[in-house]
């Protein structure tokens, strides 16, 4: 059977024509975010440079576009079309008449659905594993900062342990087959899980003991949203069926929180270890204030400026080794449309086609980028401050 296609300038226009939800979504955001700037605190001081705006508007695209991925792919990602294998971009789908924009791959699939359902992976693997990353570093790292001594040198060491580490190897000795079918994986996530449960009941402790009935409601939630997270994180058990995550991705999540836990360990020891000698901070411990209430809300909160832009460019790196873990076959499933895996897959052929392997590495460059430029317009912001 013959396949049509159309012209490069259809499928430029084609792929953008298929964003259009994007497009609504961010002139919204930006409209509404130059309007009211000033109201914004650090997010609207953002878009006074055209490197905190590129920033913004690549990582909300990517945000958008997984968030709308449905209405964007004009196919299943996992679909295959026989008569369309390893066709060239702008090729028409015989049955449907929609054309594969950025070509197939060597499986009939259509190569442009596989990078657009990609970034909801990498979209939610990389910052929620960046997130537990920094529950778990913070809260370790306070104590280590604010006492030194023993409690310093113990965690210290733990940490300095894990980052002598190479970490490639680590990330693929954590997700090879046969520690995925051990207990260790289930067992470090119900380690490491626990921290934003314990992290957000010091928090709420710390700042409400003196209202016992306000805290009391605040601990409620917090033992009741953290325990149901947890139970669908870790055991698979979610009762509302709302939160769940498969085997493979476990492991992911566990070897990035792992392997980002020390870094964030050693930045936020270093901040608080300079923080506690300001003068706030001695005025509190002459109130008699908790050393816990000292570390968390007049500590902490001084330290999030350097914490921001290290999580910025944190999500980044992990979003390269999503990459690295998906080309070496270690990351999620065969079949998945993540971009790393998509890489692996395109690249088996790519003397012979080049397209399937471009979008994935497009996406993944251009996130990626992002976050940089974010992280660099949020440091240039805390040095102002």
């Amino acid at each position: 059977m013959d396949i049509e296609y159309i012209g490069a300038f259809g499928i430029i226009l084609g792929a953008l024509a298929r964003f259009w939800p994007v497009w609504i979504a961010l002139a919204i955001i930006l409209v509404l975010s130059v309007r009211f700037k000033k109201s914004l605190g650090l997010y609207g001081q953002l878009f006074d440079t055209g490197v905190g705006v590129a920033g913004v508007m690549i990582c909300l695209f990517w945000l958008f576009t997984a968030i709308f991925a449905g209405t964007i792919s004009p196919f299943n990602p996992l679909a295959q079309f026989p008569v369309m294998k390893s066709v060239l971009p702008g090729a028409i789908e015989p049955g449907s008449g929609q054309a594969f924009l950025f070509g197939g791959d060597r499986l009939a699939r259509d190569v442009f659905s596989r990078m657009v359902f990609g970034s909801q992976i990498v979209l939610i693997i990389a910052p929620a594993a960046t997130l537990f990353a920094l529950m778990v570093g913070t809260t370790l790292g306070l104590p280590a900062g604010y006492y030194g001594g023993r409690v310093d040198s113990i965690l210290s060491f733990l940490a300095n342990l894990v980052l002598a580490f190479p970490v490639i190897l680590l990330f693929y000795l954590l997700v090879t087959p046969g520690i995925r079918e051990t207990p260790i994986p289930q067992w470090m996530a119900g380690f490491f899980f626990i921290f934003p449960i314990i992290f957000f009941s010091l928090l709420f402790y710390t700042r409400f003991r003196s209202r016992p009935g306000l805290l009391a409601v605040q601990l409620a939630l917090t033992l009741i949203i953290g325990g149901w997270i947890y139970l669908g994180l870790v055991f698979d058990a979610d009762p509302l069926g709302i939160i769940s995550i498969s085997s493979n991705q476990l492991n992911i999540f566990v070897a990035v929180v792992f392997a980002s836990s020390p870094g964030v360990f050693r930045i936020v020891r270093g901040l608080v270890m300079d923080i506690k000698t300001r003068e706030y901070v001695a005025a509190a411990q002459t109130r008699g204030e908790n050393p816990w209430y000292i570390m968390l809300w007049e500590v902490l909160p001084n330290a999030r400026g350097p914490l921001i832009v290290d999580v910025c460019l944190r999500i980044g790196y992990t979003t390269i080794l999503l990459g690295t873990l998906g080309y070496f076959g270690l990351g999620l499933a065969p079949e998945s449309p993540d971009w790393g895996t998509g890489i692996k897959e395109s690249s088996r052929l790519l003397r012979a086609s080049v397209h399937p392997a471009l979008p994935p590495v497009f996406a993944l460059m251009s996130f990626v980028l992002g976050l940089n430029l974010l992280a660099d317009a949020l440091r240039e912001q805390s040095l102002k401050d």
